[in-house]
């Protein structure tokens, strides 16, 4: 079995693989004061929820857009369990051209999903990942990494929001009823959920028209369960995509 990291500036998501098939995955908040023990604690205790002993993992592959957590997370699965950790960078011979002007800025989960997006969905594809930052991976129809777009994530946003307009409430991030909201609560939702799904495909639709191309668009991350249903342009929603990237990096990775 194989245990996938993916640390993020907000969450770390942890998944176990049985070859290609995740059977368990857990999420806990990317605690920058914890410490590889403390790691070692938490994570040996969601192994122990699945019946699985350090001993059962034939290795451990971590992506990181952190990068004072990936050496702590990467210590720990040398001390628990016993594992040097693959690390997810451009670095690693993956088969995917990256075509951008610095590989190496390249965060590894958008690595990862490159790698899944290729395996898993027909091409050109655009990856759409809801996190602190809405990501869009562009990929060519020949498998190469052709760059992509960064935007504030939605709660990111709604976040910024909150801080910097004292009279205005938080919100429960979900649509209202109609667009024009008839007062601050229904203004807001609309302007953050229906704001969020102007930008996925008004950004698709210009993708498309640099590209020349109709693009096959899957969607990942902690909100896309939310936006993308009122999105036009995104084809499917794969909350494990980052996750799938990992396990098949690590195969690639192992086998050469």
């Amino acid at each position: 079995m194989i245990l996938a990291v993916d640390i993020g500036n907000s969450d770390t998501t942890l998944g176990l693989f049985s070859d290609e098939k995740l059977i368990h995955d857990w999420r806990t908040t990317s605690g920058f004061s914890r410490t590889s023990d403390e790691y070692g604690v938490l994570i040996n205790s969601f192994l122990s929820q699945a019946k699985t002993a350090s001993d059962d993992l034939s290795g451990v592959v971590i992506c990181s857009v952190v990068p004072s957590l990936t050496d702590i997370i990467a210590h720990m699965s040398e001390k628990y369990l016993h594992k040097t950790a693959i690390i997810v960078s451009s670095k690693l011979d993956l088969g995917v051209p990256i075509l951008i002007d610095n590989p190496e800025q390249l965060g590894a989960d958008r690595i990862c999903n490159a790698v899944a997006g290729i395996r898993d969905y027909d091409l050109p594809l655009v990856v759409v990942d809801f996190g602190t930052a809405t990501t869009f991976d562009v990929i060519s129809s020949n498998g190469e990494y052709l760059g992509g777009v960064i935007a504030p994530g939605v709660e990111t946003s709604a976040n910024d929001l909150f801080r910097r307009a004292a009279q205005l409430p938080k919100i429960d991030f979900r649509f209202p009823d109609k667009i024009i909201g008839k007062n601050s609560i229904h203004s807001m939702q609309s302007g953050i959920m229906n704001g969020a799904v102007a930008v996925v495909d008004s950004m698709i639709s210009a993708i498309e028209k640099e590209i020349g191309e109709k693009m096959n668009t899957v969607a990942t991350g902690g909100f896309a369960h939310l936006i993308t249903p009122k999105c036009t342009t995104v084809n499917d929603i794969n909350a494990h995509l980052t996750l799938e990237g990992l396990n098949y990096i690590y195969n690639i990775v192992s086998s050469k």
